[in-house]
């Protein structure tokens, strides 16, 4: 009975002069935790221009009868490789994450060129309904780029941090 008494209050030891002997975590998996958490709010950036984009899309499509191949493309790549970086971030898959890279850059950079071949016409600046519809259309691919370069950057660097410190030989 003496003896549960003694644990009930500070252990022998304990008074504080033990640090420098307890553990301390390493800077990187700080880096990787702040990292995820950025990660985690562009791919919502990334998900709220694909929709803008998609809506864009949708828009045109109810105006021509032919659908734009390389648009739908782009979007399938741009949604697949959103899902792709979630799920590398949630379970820490470097694979899913370099292939959410490179799928959602090319994602973006097709829409770019969807947006520059069908629309920088002269028939385009012609008609000004279709010139406000073009400003939009510019300014959420011009957003895109802009969060997919965020991306990459956070997106290497929690892959580099994420893999195991190199031993020296």
């Amino acid at each position: 009975m003496n003896q549960r008494a003694a644990v009930r209050g500070r252990p022998s030891g304990t008074d504080g002069s033990d640090f420098s002997y307890r553990m301390v975590v390493d800077s990187r998996y700080t880096k990787v935790a702040k990292a995820k958490s950025r990660l985690a709010k562009l791919i919502f950036a990334q998900v709220v221009t694909q929709l803008m984009i998609a809506a864009n899309v949708f828009i045109s499509l109810s105006k021509k009868e032919s659908p734009d191949r390389v648009s739908i493309f782009s979007l399938v790549i741009g949604f697949v490789s959103v899902v792709a970086g979630e799920l590398g971030r949630k379970k820490s898959r470097s694979n899913f994450l370099k292939f959410y890279v490179f799928g959602s850059s090319l994602a973006i950079l097709l829409s770019m060129a969807c947006l520059a071949i069908n629309n920088l016409s002269l028939e385009a600046f012609q008609d000004f309904t279709s010139l406000e519809t073009l400003k939009i259309a510019i300014a959420v691919v011009l957003l895109g780029f802009v969060v997919q370069l965020f991306a990459i950057g956070t997106t290497v660097s929690l892959i580099k941090n994420m893999a195991p410190p190199k031993r020296a030989s």
